[in-house]
């Protein structure tokens, strides 16, 4: 929301979900912002931030709440690989809490370096690690 600061931004789903955040969600939220690199942004307007420090506050907005599922479309597509990987190091964290994380990205080089399941699609076919899926191949062959 352009009229409200990177911070407010960020608290946002708190405050339609409870009301005014406390002390502890502010807490979080700056946290959220350290973690991707915006910590001296929170009291910034959105506008004055480049696309991917927007990205960035889009993902820390979507975090705060730790949702049980997080589906990332290209979250490190507009960053440089230095801030794509700390966003990756975070996903990392996130999931270790709980939070089943979904990505999806054309960037092999960042995806290669982490040994979580990676499913591609080639042609019409899924592969999970590298390897066809039989499930996959046979529905589609049933249809």
């Amino acid at each position: 929301i352009p009229a409200f600061s990177v911070l407010e931004n960020v608290l946002m789903p708190l405050m339609i979900a409870q009301g005014k955040p406390g002390n502890s969600d502010r807490e979080r939220a700056i946290k959220l912002l350290a973690d991707v690199g915006l910590e001296k942004f929170a009291q910034e307007k959105p506008g004055n931030l480049s696309g991917g420090q927007q990205q960035r506050v889009a993902i820390a907005r979507a975090l705060i709440t730790q949702p049980a599922l997080l589906l990332a479309d290209e979250p490190t597509g507009n960053l440089d690989n230095e801030i794509g990987y700390r966003l990756m190091r975070l996903f990392e964290q996130l999931n270790k809490m709980g939070t089943t994380t979904v990505i999806a990205t054309h960037n092999q080089d960042i995806m290669e370096k982490y040994k979580h399941p990676k499913l591609s699609l080639d042609q019409g076919t899924i592969h999970i690690n590298g390897k066809k899926d039989l499930l996959i191949r046979t529905i589609r062959d049933v249809y």
